[in-house]
């Protein structure tokens, strides 16, 4: 017989899953990053980008490739995981 455990987290708990080990990177157009990246300056809309977003969802940055998004996760001890 199997038994099985059952973690339950609270929603404190849960806020802080990832934090300072996850990096979470997402594609996104410039029309939707005004609101998660404040003082963005003006930038084309419909612009796709990669944002970088620490655990707790404050961003870290942006770029024009993945690659470099990947890159800054890495730079700041991070495992990127991609969300779509």
């Amino acid at each position: 017989m199997t038994e099985i455990h059952e973690t339950v987290l609270t929603p404190s708990e849960l806020a802080h899953l990832g934090e300072g080990v996850v990096a979470y990177l997402r594609e996104m157009q410039s029309d939707e990053l005004k609101s998660k990246f404040p003082g963005l300056p003006e930038i084309a809309s419909g612009t796709r980008l990669w944002a970088l977003f620490a655990a707790n969802g404050q961003p870290i940055l942006l770029s024009d490739e993945k690659d470099r998004a990947i890159a800054g996760a890495f730079e700041n001890d991070l495992t990127p995981v991609a969300i779509h």
